[in-house]
């Protein structure tokens, strides 16, 4: 067994890592294309984490080590203060070292401010919503004992996929921080334009990162010693609320940024979040993949209350995240309805297609006992919303998703356009099932049905 890495060695990973990402923020900020920006920063912090994050945990913020602070608070799997502290002042010194050198090779530092036409209150609120997300997943994917003990290989690409999803729609606001490092290196780099926002970002952000710690002991008591297991429903139906949540969240956001790569960002919200949660409910977050699950017979757990009461965590966990997107960026969405010269049945097949490819992708990679994929489940269930989304968002808009059509008609009006939607992607569901049926015969000669969820 590998020494524990030493302290120093251990701080110097934090700095390398902190330092190359604030330095790629500065670059993305200064020269950067926006079209790409997110994915840069996201995937800046991905290659450090698969390079760092076994000597030091690759925290690189220090809302996610006061994320963990908390959780050892709680008596969960985190880190003491003492480290806590620490690595937070080798974060601040190295976002600001980085910042400082972009900052000589630009000519000029990267205020630190909201968008133009926003307060600094709905800048705090992007920062608070997705510096959770991004601490949450953290917790989950690095931190529950359950995955720690896999040692999984997504871990790093799950943290990466965070900061894609904020930084496009939440970004267009706040400018996307989602770190303290981030936040004050680039306050004090640019204070010949103004200085002081980085006190509110910060705030909000370490507000964000101790939320995460509360929401894991919601979704694993058992980490925590409160429970003799994981997968109770009460647990499983919390995860499928705040999956949902992020997802739509996300889904809102990018609408009301008018972001054409939104899909990517949607994407990366549902690869990171089922890789977070998939293990506690199974990361349904959709009601037609939860009627795809239970129609294929495979998960005999999965009754039809248990399938109606996460239809109906997802619903309203939709719904909420669309209602806090549309009251932080203060504009109103736009009604569900087909794009451009395109009629309502032409939307609606483009939904039934593309949301079946998605359900039997869940189905074959996260169930299947055959063709299920290890690692890489979350990014192909993921990556089903960059091809629908990009491929049909002109069309229909792209939802794939009952919760997601009805949350945004809730907002945005279209309900009737959105209950067809719904209709025809839980029937998506339901022939993904059927279809899975014919592919996967030997999937129905089991005696014991594999579950996609947790034992309830």
């Amino acid at each position: 067994m590998a020494a524990e890495p030493s302290l120093s060695t251990k701080c110097l990973a934090e700095f390398i890592g902190t330092f190359l990402l604030v330095f790629t923020v500065e670059c993305n900020v200064s020269v950067g294309n926006p079209t790409f920006a997110g994915l840069s920063i996201g995937m800046v912090l991905f290659v450090s984490i698969q390079a760092l994050g076994g000597i030091s945990g690759g925290n690189f913020n220090p809302a996610v080590s006061v994320s963990l602070g908390c959780l050892q608070a709680l008596k969960g799997p985190g880190m003491d203060w003492k480290q806590v502290g620490i690595y937070s002042g080798v974060q601040l010194l190295s976002g600001f070292t980085a910042a400082l050198l972009a900052t000589a090779i630009f000519g000029h530092g990267a205020p630190l401010q909201p968008a133009m036409g926003y307060s600094i209150f709905a800048a705090g609120m992007c920062e608070l919503l997705y510096t959770f997300m991004l601490c949450f997943v953290v917790l989950n994917v690095a931190a529950a004992k359950k995955n720690k003990e896999e040692k999984g290989q997504y871990f790093a690409l799950a943290i990466g996929f965070c900061i894609v999803s904020g930084a496009y729609g939440a970004g267009a606001i706040s400018g996307g921080a989602f770190n303290p490092a981030v936040a004050v290196g680039l306050d004090l780099t640019s204070i010949n334009k103004g200085f002081g926002n980085c006190f509110v970002y910060v705030l909000f952000q370490l507000l964000g990162g101790g939320l995460a710690a509360l929401a894991f002991s919601v979704v694993r008591p058992a980490d925590l010693g409160n429970s003799e297991s994981g997968g109770k429903l009460r647990e499983q139906l919390s995860s499928e609320f705040l999956g949902t949540f992020i997802l739509v969240l996300t889904v809102t956001m990018n609408i009301l940024a008018s972001n054409p790569d939104g899909a990517l960002s949607i994407a990366c919200s549902l690869s990171a979040m089922i890789y977070a949660l998939g293990d506690v409910s199974g990361g349904h977050f959709n009601p037609a993949v939860s009627c795809a699950v239970f129609c294929s017979g495979r998960d005999r757990g999965f009754t039809v209350r248990k399938a109606l009461l996460y239809a109906l965590v997802q619903i309203i966990g939709g719904s909420v995240g669309t209602l806090i997107g549309v009251g932080v960026a203060s504009k109103a969405l736009p009604p569900v309805e087909p794009k451009g010269p395109y009629h309502l049945t032409s939307a609606l097949l483009v939904e039934f297609i593309f949301t079946f490819t998605l359900a039997y992708v869940v189905l074959s990679v996260a169930v299947s006992a055959v063709t299920k994929s290890s690692h890489f489940f979350g990014l192909a269930i993921g990556f089903c919303v960059v091809v629908g989304g990009f491929a049909a968002g002109n069309v229909s808009g792209g939802a794939l998703n009952p919760a997601v059509s009805a949350a945004l008609a809730l907002s945005g009006g279209g309900m009737g356009n959105a209950i067809g939607y719904g209709l025809v992607q839980l029937l998506a569901g339901m022939l993904a099932a059927t279809t899975f049926k014919v592919t996967h015969p030997e999937e129905l000669e089991s005696t014991e049905a594999k579950s996609i969820t947790a034992d309830a």
